[in-house]
């Protein structure tokens, strides 16, 4: 009687330990609990930690994460307003503030996951397809660029057309507001699922594999015509630079010859002077200077094979009739 008595205290004692074990549960510090009752949930989602209870066997505990949950979303090729193919990989920050609505709407952070997929990727394409790529890549309209004043006048071809080379193409936006763009539509979307979107960033941006080699190509081919461009101006540069040298070394030889023959018309005038002074002071200074200048000339005139015709009364001859053969 006494063993019987002994396994009935020991099976209740059991059965109210396994009874207490199921009506007691915890909550973490970065946990949210809703209480299901046969999957429907009853009262307002437990939000305190600490040690809480329930009615054993009927009610189930589950869990939902408050901390702050990352979305990493996997690279996707979407169209800019420029007709550029690029890849757009993108992350955002979530958590859940709204745990009943979440859990009535998705059940658990899988869901959520898939769902944040959808929204985030579809708010994206729209909003990559309204700007171009230059909105997307520069973070702000505010940018103050260096700018080459040697490359002002060169125009730029294809869709450049009208850019200088050393000017940037003007932004309205910038990245920052066009990933403003994107958290607004999306966090409202987002809303109905109980969960708040905290901040959605550009992670990298690039050109889609398909179109980069063309994309290298058009970049090749414009920077080439614009180097045509200055080998162009170059070159005519350095013709009128040449042009320029030989007319002004024409002008200066011309100068220095002009100044050359005055200075050397001085100088016949000035010596023809001194030798006037010097030969006229008497009639035997005058017969003496025009005997030297005949007879300086004489070489010039008179060569090794020279045949000279004069006549009997001529300057030259004069001092000639007296000259002795030998």
């Amino acid at each position: 009687m006494k063993n019987i008595t002994l396994f009935v205290v020991l099976s209740v004692a059991i059965a109210g330990v396994f009874v207490l074990g199921s009506s007691i549960y915890t909550v973490d510090e970065v946990e949210q609990v809703i209480i299901t009752q046969f999957g429907k949930p009853v009262g307002e989602p437990v939000t305190s930690a600490g040690l809480k209870f329930k009615i054993p066997f009927v009610q189930e505990v589950n869990p939902i994460d408050k901390r702050v949950l990352e979305w990493d979303g996997a690279p996707s090729d979407m169209p800019t307003k420029d007709k550029l193919y690029i890849s757009v990989d993108l992350f955002a920050r979530w958590r859940i503030v709204d745990p009943l609505q979440y859990f009535l709407r998705l059940r658990d952070e899988r869901s959520a996951q898939s769902r944040l997929d959808d929204i985030l990727g579809s708010e994206t394409r729209n909003a990559v397809a309204k700007h171009e790529l230059i909105e997307i890549i520069r973070t702000t309209k505010d940018r103050v660029p260096l700018l080459d004043t040697a490359l002002g006048d060169v125009v730029l071809p294809s869709t450049e057309q009208g850019i200088n080379v050393g000017e940037l193409v003007p932004i309205e936006k910038g990245r920052k507001l066009v990933e403003q763009e994107i958290f607004s539509a999306a966090a409202e979307k987002v809303g109905v699922f109980g969960i708040e979107l905290l901040d959605i960033r550009f992670k990298r941006i690039n050109y889609n594999e398909s179109v980069r080699p063309k994309i290298y190509d058009r970049m090749i081919s414009e920077r080439r015509q614009i180097a045509e461009r200055f080998l162009s101006e170059g070159n005519g540069e350095a013709a009128r630079i040449r042009g320029n040298r030989v007319r002004d070394l024409n002008k200066i030889q011309s100068e220095a010859y002009r100044q050359v023959e005055e200075i050397r018309g001085l100088a016949d005038a000035k010596a023809t002077e001194i030798y006037a002074s010097a030969y006229n002071q008497s009639p035997q200074a005058v017969e003496f200077y025009e005997f030297t200048r005949t007879m300086a000339s004489y070489p010039a005139i008179i060569g090794e094979n020279t045949t000279i015709v004069l006549s009997t009364d001529s300057d030259l001859f004069k001092f000639l009739k007296g000259m002795n053969k030998n």
